[in-house]
């Protein structure tokens, strides 16, 4: 039996709906052949109806944030969301927010927050070259090797996807990772909303 293509809508969809993280919506679609009543069910079990509910309520409070380079030539704002007004507030979901506008500064390929924000015909136009560059390749591999150059780029142009650019303070861990482990500290959805990167000249 053939394995469902899961689209990042679906993705996007079910982690909108529950708050769980990107990982877990994708597995557990695929385990439920794409349907999101399964998945939603599938993830209650697994991951408990408490963490459910928190992620399932509207990220409505938050901060926006913003960090400067040093030379001044290099700036970021970013929006993070969470559910009450009393954790827009806390030390730590601030302090994460100006780590996020750092990273950003520090990544300037950085172009979406989420794989669910990467248009399909983004997708699909960089899928088809990388089999056009695999062209010297036997044609049945050709597919993987451009999933897998795929899965690399996604790395440079998804914040979620970037391991933190201060490894040594963050164990290596992704945005995704600390924004989840956030989320679990404070017992709230924390959603990185929206960002923009100004950059002198650029």
């Amino acid at each position: 039996m053939s394995t469902p293509t899961i689209s990042a809508a679906q993705v996007k969809e079910l982690r909108d709906k529950t708050g769980a993280g990107m990982m877990d919506c994708k597995k557990a679609l695929t385990e439920t052949g794409g349907d999101v009543e399964q998945a939603t069910e599938l993830l209650r079990v697994r991951l408990g109806d408490k963490a459910l509910k928190v992620g399932g309520r509207e990220a409505t409070e938050g901060t926006v944030q913003s960090y400067i380079h040093a030379t001044g030539k290099v700036g970021v704002l970013v929006e993070v969301d969470c559910n009450t007004d009393f954790v827009a507030r806390n030390d730590d979901f601030v302090a994460f927010a100006r780590d996020i506008a750092l990273h950003i500064a520090a990544v300037p390929t950085t172009q979406y927050v989420s794989e669910a924000d990467v248009p399909d015909e983004v997708k699909q136009g960089e899928l088809r070259v990388y089999e056009q560059q695999a062209a010297d390749k036997p044609e049945n591999v050709r597919p993987r090797i451009a999933e897998g150059k795929w899965r690399k780029k996604l790395e440079e142009i998804v914040l979620l996807n970037q391991p933190h650019v201060n490894g040594d303070k963050h164990d290596g861990k992704s945005i995704e990772e600390l924004r989840a482990e956030l989320a679990g500290q404070l017992g709230e959805n924390v959603v990185i909303r929206r960002f923009s990167r100004f950059a002198v000249g650029a």
